[in-house]
């Protein structure tokens, strides 16, 4: 008579996971390809934006023709423009070159700004994809990447025709075993950015995105919007005139993220939280056994902020800030 032998219980444990993300980029070149670089070196599974790669100015040069330019309030020639050029792209900001006419209707026509804004910002997104497709050629990374309050949705076009960034929101991303969900959308902010939702609206909607989970305590929430009240979402108190308060020589500081993400959170209870949108910020903190991190942003001066996250046996077991 043969012998039975009991079937051992499937494992709940899970492999290893390396995770390099960033966030609010903000249209800088340089924080792009040293996020590249990095996540190369630290020889990461996953690269992650979290939202916010849309910069923020649009500044025309003007082509006064023999070689000359005026930028903002000089003249410079063809070298000196191109050191300029070089400098707006390291920081985020955007260009165009116009003739003293097309400076006039971009000043006087805000339908004809608004559209070359737009022609700019998927110019910036397009370089990047090269670049990232150069970068990475030798590998099969792609770059998860959300929208954040920042990025106006025709962003997501572009994204979707990549073989490099692929679209995370709206989506349930499995990341060799772990699920990811992502959401771009903030609380409202004084600034009224293209894509802000009332609290009510932000958790009725990532409720149901977190119903999609098959494991819940194993998922990755990549939200633009820090929790309220944790380390993650202080940001200087502004007065009626939108300017930081200051008292006693300091800035006045105060919690500004999302009541219904620190809602959910506390709820579902998955493992990582990936968030952003607050710069000044940067921080880790615990809302229960979850995990939450915003790694900060300095796009302005080209420098990258970023976390390198090992993830192992569902639980982080590493987590650093990565600065240069």
């Amino acid at each position: 008579m043969g012998l039975f032998k009991k079937n051992k219980p499937e494992s709940n444990k899970i492999g290893s996971l390396k995770i390099f993300f960033t966030t609010d980029l903000h249209g800088s070149e340089t924080a792009f390809r040293k996020f590249l670089n990095t996540a190369l070196m630290t020889k990461a599974d996953v690269l992650i934006i979290g939202g916010d790669l849309a910069g923020k100015a649009l500044i025309p040069i003007v082509d006064l023709g023999e070689g000359k330019y005026r930028v903002e309030d000089k003249v410079v020639g063809r070298e000196g423009l191109d050191a300029i050029i070089k400098d707006y792209k390291s920081k985020g900001t955007y260009y165009t070159i116009v003739d003293e006419r097309g400076y006039r209707e971009l000043e006087e026509n805000n339908k004809m700004l608004e559209e070359e804004f737009k022609r700019v910002i998927l110019e910036r997104l397009s370089e990047w994809d090269k670049i990232a497709e150069e970068k990475l050629r030798d590998t099969t990374h792609v770059i998860y990447t959300n929208l954040g309050n920042d990025d106006p949705l025709y962003m997501f076009d572009l994204i979707k025709q990549s073989e490099r960034f692929v679209k995370t929101e709206g989506e349930v991303i499995d990341l060799k075993g772990y699920e990811m969900i992502s959401f771009g959308y903030v609380n409202p902010t004084p600034w009224n950015t293209p894509r802000e939702m009332k609290e009510e609206e932000i958790y009725s909607y990532l409720k149901r995105e977190a119903s999609k989970l098959q494991r819940p305590e194993r998922a990755i929430f990549n939200l633009h919007a820090p929790p309220y009240g944790t380390n993650l979402d202080n940001a200087p108190l502004l007065d009626k005139n939108l300017k930081p308060v200051i008292r006693g020589g300091d800035i006045v500081m105060t919690n500004v993220g999302s009541t219904a993400v620190r809602k959910i959170e506390e709820e579902v209870q998955p493992l990582l939280g990936l968030h952003g949108h607050i710069h000044e910020s940067r921080g880790f903190d615990k809302i229960g056994r979850i995990l939450i991190i915003n790694p900060g942003s300095e796009y302005n001066l080209g420098v990258l902020h970023a976390a390198y996250i090992t993830l192992e046996d569902n639980r982080v077991k590493v987590h650093q800030f990565v600065i240069g």
